[in-house]
This record gives C-alpha cells, structure tokens and sequence, in this order.
C-alpha cells in the first residue's frame, strides 16, 4: 500500500510534539487526523499543515475530550469517516502539574488520578479504540509519546513520572496481545524546545534552562519538536522487527549527568511561579 494512502492519528495534536509530528507525517503523504480539547488551535493545526504541504486534503481535525468513555471512538469514526482506514496511531495526549520534588504537600490523589487519566488511561482507550480496525487491515503500528521521567524518576512532578512509568510497562504488556499485525512502541524524550515545558517558567528561566541543559548532555542540544517527530515516524515507517520497546530521544541526557531541574530546588521553585 502506498505511503500517500496510508492514515495516521495523532492526539495531543495542536502544538509541540504533536504539531511537529502531524506536519511530518503529512509532509511524507499521509492522512493526519489531529485530536485535542481545542478547537481553536485545532483549526490552527489544519492552517500549518496545509500550507506545509501544500495540501489541506491530507489533514483533518476533531475536538473531543479523550478522558471521556466515547472519546476515542469518536476520534476512530472521524478518520474513518473521511478516509476509511487507521493505519498508525501516535499517542501524544498528556497532562502535568508542576511541583517540586521536595514539595511532598504539592500534589494530592486528585492530582494523581486527573494526570493518569489523561497519560494512561486515555491512551490505552485509543489503543483500544483502533486495534480492531488497524486487524481489518492486516497490520498496524502505535507509538505511546512517553518520557525520560518514567524511565529516570525525574521529570516535571512525582505524578507525571509515575504515569509515564505506567505508560511505558503497558507499552510492553500490550505487545505481547497486539502482535503479529500490530506493533506498539513508545519513545522518551527528554528536555524539549516547547511550549509544555516553557509553561512551567518564564521566557528568561526558560532560556537560562535550555543553555544549562544543553551543556549536561553528551549531544550539546535540547532536541525540538521536529526532532522528537523523527523518532515517532521511524516507529511507523521502520523498526519492522521492533515491538515492546521503549527509545530515549534526548540527546544522551540518560547516559550520567542529571538535568539542572532535579538538582536545584531554587530552579524547581522558580518553575512553579
């Protein structure tokens, strides 16, 4: 089957990761079904991607409430409403809530829970939601947008550590149900140029972190939305014999040196205001 025929969706679509992931995606001929809780950057998202590829047809977007019991299969059915098929499906979707490390007082189970239900929950009733269709076909392939904190501990909350943690065994469990026809990966970055983790500073704390971050990794980089995109296509497109696995994307931050935020509580303290 042609490349140009092939239909992805991609949740947490509007900005970051997700953004950069649909206008790669669309760019190498693919159908990209954004979702997101937002309708006017949604709308923003179609824009981009348009005008990227020259080709509004390739692109098409759905707000909806992914938590929600009949979320996913609300996304399912607009995909295969204007295209007909699911071939990929990249769960990007996530939530946080900044906190310090030392502040035990900083999170409650509410919290917890609201976090998880976004981080795991949702993307397992997206992998739930497309598995029977990606069979009709004969093949598929899911990518679970995880992180660096669910592999280190380390990351903007002991919550959304713990969900990403979560996300990344589930990864692994689900393999071993989806296979042959369906493989499902996830992928761990690290520090990324976005507007996630810039929301937790202010622009001159974000750019005093990107340098100070740089600096403690072996690549010298915080990598981009676009880079981050790379690594989610290849578990598409390549990694044929690949299933389970769970790839850090960040710029070798997992090889010694801890990021400046788990060290520093006057960093952390600052990235909470």
């Amino acid at each position: 089957m042609p490349v140009a025929h092939k239909v992805a969706i991609v949740t947490g679509a509007s900005s970051g990761i997700g953004l950069g992931t649909a206008v790669k995606l669309a760019g190498e001929g693919m159908a990209v079904l954004g979702a997101g809780r937002d309708a006017t950057r949604l709308a923003e998202l179609e824009a981009t991607v348009g005008d990227a590829v020259g080709d509004s047809g390739r692109i098409a977007t759905v707000a909806v409430d992914l938590t929600a019991d009949d979320g996913p299969a609300t996304v399912v059915q607009a995909a295969l409403s204007r295209w007909g098929r699911i071939d990929y499906l990249i769960n990007n979707a996530a939530k946080t809530k900044f906190n310090p490390y030392e502040n035990l007082d900083g999170l409650t189970s509410e919290d917890f829970l609201a976090i998880y239900k976004v981080n795991v929950a949702g993307a397992y009733q997206m992998v739930r939601a497309v598995v029977p269709h990606m069979r009709k076909l004969g093949k598929g392939s899911i990518v679970n947008n995880s992180s660096i904190g669910g592999v280190t501990g380390i990351a903007s909350s002991m919550a959304y550590a713990a969900s990403k943690a979560a996300l990344n065994m589930m990864t692994q469990s689900l393999s071993l149900v989806l296979g042959p026809e369906i493989r499902i990966n996830a992928i761990a970055p690290g520090a990324i140029q976005t507007r996630w983790l810039q929301g937790g500073m202010t622009p001159d704390q974000f750019q005093q972190f990107l340098v100070a971050a740089a600096d403690m990794v072996p690549l010298k980089m915080v990598p981009t939305a676009e880079q981050i995109a790379e690594a989610l296509v290849w578990f598409l497109e390549g990694a044929s014999a690949v299933t389970g696995e769970v790839l850090m994307v960040d710029a070798g931050l997992h090889c010694g040196r801890l990021p400046p935020t788990s060290s520093s509580k006057a960093t952390w303290d600052n990235a909470k205001k």
